[in-house]
């Protein structure tokens, strides 16, 4: 009897380990979440079923408008929500993304979620294929403050006005967002190299910027 329950409760925690080691897909989870839902979907509840993979899904979300070319002066509104959801990563002792009251409750119908999650999900399964659960090593809460800290600075760099110093760090910081929401440490690991570069590329253009106003002054 005793052999039994003891194979019953190993069974039970390889079920466990291989769930934390194959965590659902992000479009899986969106999905899911649309289904389940009859009236608004909030902010709070995407980041309620993210939990604590809400830090690399919000940081995807918002460093992908900085993609696209902008009229001076955008980063200064684009970036301030990477700048909160990089400090929260890097500071805050939640698990997951927290919004203030205002912000958590906005949502839309859950008619028009669906319609979102339909366009995005297939292009969501493609990216998948790539980025999959491998290497975690992001499961103790420092080694995710040392990548919060990171993301906090490429955010700051992109909340400033440096020319053509915005958009490496935001392509760094989508490749962290969704890599770190699918679990996949090769592909953070890669995000903070390249993160790492971009602040090199921005120091540089601020250092040749400020080189040649001091000979012109």
């Amino acid at each position: 009897m005793t052999d039994r329950v003891d194979t019953h409760i190993a069974g039970i925690s390889g079920a466990t380990v291989a769930v934390a080691a194959h965590p659902e897909n992000l479009s899986d989870l969106l999905a899911r979440l649309a289904r389940s839902r009859d009236g608004k979907v909030t902010i709070r509840d995407i980041a309620i079923a993210l939990q604590d993979r809400s830090f690399g899904a919000f940081l995807l979300v918002f460093a992908l408008p900085n993609l696209v070319p902008l009229p001076p002066g955008a980063t200064f509104v684009l970036g301030l929500p990477l700048v909160f959801i990089a400090w929260q990563m890097f500071a805050s002792a939640q698990g997951r993304v927290y919004f203030p009251r205002r912000i958590g409750d906005y949502g839309v119908e859950a008619s028009t979620f669906q319609l979102v999650v339909d366009r995005l999900v297939p292009w969501l399964r493609k990216a998948e294929k790539l980025v999959v659960p491998r290497f975690w090593f992001l499961e103790s809460r420092i080694a995710e403050r040392v990548i919060g800290f990171l993301a906090l600075v490429l955010a700051v760099v992109i909340f400033l006005p440096i020319p053509l110093g915005n958009w490496p760090p935001a392509v760094a910081l989508a490749i962290i967002g969704f890599t770190h929401s699918q679990r996949d440490g090769v592909g953070v690991t890669l995000g903070c190299l390249l993160g790492v570069v971009s602040l090199l590329v921005a120091g540089f253009v601020v250092y040749t910027a400020c080189a040649v106003l001091m000979l012109v002054v």
